[in-house]
């Protein structure tokens, strides 16, 4: 690992943990301000980023394993909310996802791994890219799904005081998780047809059939609920539960394949 790879991802988990602390700080007093939050935030980012690309490039290609990938989710995820956040009143989410950046970061630099760098062409790279934005997308969606299932029940419950003041309305946060959902329904479709009809010898890769098969089972859901909510008005509990279910799937599929191949076969 290069030096200042180690550098970069101590830096960003202490960013992230300042960024944590000020968002929380700026939920319990209703604070105003925004934008103290968003630069730590992005600078978090880049020096997530920074820490990212010295555990993924190597001199003979690019490691792609279990470690990796999970800190490119990590990176695309905090980019992804830190961006909305620009446009939407999302930035209660930092307080989940920032966490779970700074796991990804410990875990990156205290364990790297065994699999092997390859190289990456055009093509590869395209389903990469698109696999890390579709996760990333998708893991935004199912922590939206955890904060609109405990809105809604706070709700019913007649208990609208207190840290729930402070969220937006419930129609609004079901609408953000539905264009979640969309964003990475649309890029995992992508991920997979690239798989698919462009990546030559696709179906002789380790563990491809186990990663395709969830995928496939994941879209499914995310179509199924999808045209549920277009055509039938699925809302509420059916989307939170339909949402969680598809990114499982997705977690079973990813994870559990590079699980078994980088630490169980191997």
């Amino acid at each position: 690992m290069p030096e200042y790879s180690l550098v970069a991802g101590l830096s960003a988990i202490a960013l992230y943990a300042l960024g944590w602390e000020m968002q929380w700080r700026r939920l319990r007093k209703a604070a105003s301000r925004r934008l103290p939050v968003l630069a730590v935030g992005a600078a978090a980012v880049l020096a997530h980023a920074a820490s990212a690309w010295g555990m993924v490039r190597e001199a003979d290609g690019f490691r792609f394993g279990l470690i990796q990938i999970s800190t490119l989710i990590a990176l695309a995820v905090s980019l992804l909310a830190i961006g909305t956040s620009l446009r939407k009143p999302v930035d209660n989410l930092f307080l989940g996802l920032f966490p779970l950046a700074i796991l990804m970061i410990l875990l990156s630099i205290t364990s790297g791994g065994s699999f092997p760098a390859t190289q990456l062409g055009p093509v590869v790279g395209s389903h990469v890219l698109l696999s890390v934005l579709a996760y990333g997308f998708i893991t935004i969606a199912a922590l939206q799904a955890v904060s609109v299932y405990w809105q809604n029940r706070q709700l019913k419950q007649g208990q609208a005081g207190g840290l729930l003041a402070k969220l937006p309305p419930l129609q609004d946060m079901e609408v953000f998780l539905l264009e979640l959902l969309w964003a990475g329904q649309i890029l995992l479709s992508l991920a997979i047809v690239v798989a698919v009809f462009f990546i030559d010898d696709v179906w002789s890769m380790d563990g491809i059939f186990h990663k395709s098969f969830f995928s496939v089972l994941a879209w499914l859901v995310f179509a199924v609920l999808l045209w549920g909510h277009h055509r039938l008005g699925w809302r509420g509990t059916m989307m939170v539960r339909g949402t969680l279910a598809g990114f499982a799937l997705l977690l079973v599929g990813f994870y559990g394949s590079k699980f078994v191949l980088e630490y169980v076969l191997a």
